[in-house]
Order: C-alpha cells, then sequence, then structure tokens
C-alpha cells in the first residue's frame, strides 16, 4: 500500500464523517468499505492532521470518532 492509497482512503473517511456526527468503528468500516488495516491507516493519517475526534464510548469499549471543529 502506497502513500496515495492511503490519502484516498483518508478521504473516504472523511467523506463518511462529513454526513454524520460522529461513527463507531465498525459503522465507519461498513460506511467506507474498507478493510480494517486500511481504515486503521486511513485513521491515523486524519489524526495525524488533527482532523479526528477520537472518544470511548460509555463502556469503554468502542471508539467513536468524530470531525474535529476548528
Amino acid at each position: 500500500m502506497n502513500i496515495d492509497t492511503i490519502g484516498y482512503n483518508a478521504g473516504l473517511v472523511w467523506n463518511a464523517l462529513c454526513e454524520t456526527e460522529a461513527l463507531g468503528l465498525a459503522q465507519l468500516r461498513k460506511a467506507t468499505k474498507l478493510k480494517d488495516k486500511e481504515l486503521m491507516l486511513a485513521l491515523g493519517w486524519l489524526a495525524r492532521e488533527d482532523k479526528l475526534v477520537i472518544a470511548e464510548d460509555e463502556d469503554g469499549k468502542n471508539l467513536i470518532i468524530s470531525l474535529a471543529q476548528k
């Protein structure tokens, strides 16, 4: 996998998050149709650019991802 592919996948994640307030990992995977590794790399890309807010749900078992408000 190359940098261009990771950037493209980051765009898929960004677009999915633009359409809703927040998504869990399973919901993001379903919305983007990315494999686990592809999704994690895309999330890392966006997190590195400070474009995400990553929180845990109330049980602390799942991650909830949303776009950072600037």
